[in-house]
């Protein structure tokens, strides 16, 4: 089993469409490192300013913390589209190059050939939110050190001491790869139908972008639907920045992503072992 993923990731890395995600962020996240360098005060300043009459602020407000959060926020709506480059091309890529018929002359079954390239992409989609933990908060410390984390949601105002924060990111970046294995899950399963791997980035990105914009819909149908939807779930790591933690709706946004990953799998598992790869 191990020779088979090594093989499955050595054909993922050889492709050069693998690291796009990796160059984007390691783009992406530096501009965004200097840009608080130049004007993070006033990104504080901007962000306080309806409660700073009522409070003074001291210590170092802008730290790796503060961007870190800032950063996974603002991308983590964005890297389902770098996982589903990838995700999208594990069984269409196969069909594209036409290798299916080789990969069935050896001695593996169908399912541990959805196994392997499943694992495969699971690592893959760990490395990327690695990748991106490493630059917001390993290379933010030696930019900005660290401090307290200032979160303003609405109206409410928390701030976490610098030594009740690094265990929260942890758990907020290993939740946030469960969200993404999701996303690379429904990848998975459209790769197994078509024999391009454009379908399967078109049709990820499509029903992501459709579900998110019924959640916003203030109606009430579709407020009670809402729960059910494996996109509303993804951005759940920001529970761990709640005080104190919500552990029963942590495991309840846990249970809907690892339920969704579950049924794609077993759709894509269903689909491909009837799926007539030898015409």
């Amino acid at each position: 089993m191990l020779d088979l993923i090594s093989i499955e990731l050595y054909k993922i890395f050889k492709k050069w469409r693998t690291y796009i995600g990796f160059i984007a962020l390691g783009v992406l996240v530096p501009l965004i490192h200097i840009a608080m360098v130049l004007e993070g005060k006033n990104t504080i300043n901007f962000m306080t300013r309806n409660i700073q009459e009522s409070f003074v602020f001291v210590g170092n407000l802008l730290n790796t913390y503060l961007i870190s959060y800032i950063i996974l926020t603002s991308l983590a709506i964005h890297i389902p589209f770098l996982i589903t480059l990838v995700a999208g091309d594990l069984l269409a890529g196969e069909a594209t190059s036409g290798t299916y018929r080789l990969l069935i002359t050896r001695p593996i079954s169908r399912t541990k050939l959805i196994i392997v390239k499943f694992i495969a992409g699971w690592i893959y989609t760990n490395l990327l939110v690695l990748w991106l933990a490493f630059l917001s908060l390993v290379v933010g410390y030696f930019i900005f050190g660290t401090g307290e984390l200032l979160i303003i949601d609405g109206q409410m105002i928390v701030i976490f001491e610098r030594t009740d924060v690094l265990w929260r990111f942890l758990l907020a970046y290993g939740f946030a790869t469960l969200g993404m294995t999701a996303v690379a899950s429904l990848a998975f399963l459209f790769s197994s139908l078509v024999e391009n791997s454009i379908g399967p980035i078109i049709s990820t990105m499509a029903i992501i972008i459709v579900f998110v914009i019924l959640s916003a819909i203030q109606v009430e149908f579709f407020q009670n639907i809402k729960p059910y939807f494996f996109t509303t779930h993804i951005m759940s790591w920001r529970l761990f920045f709640e005080d104190p933690l919500d552990l029963k709706e942590i495991f309840k946004s846990a249970a809907n992503l690892l339920a969704h990953i579950v049924v794609f799998f077993g759709l894509t598992l269903f689909i491909f072992k009837k799926k007539d790869i030898l015409s």
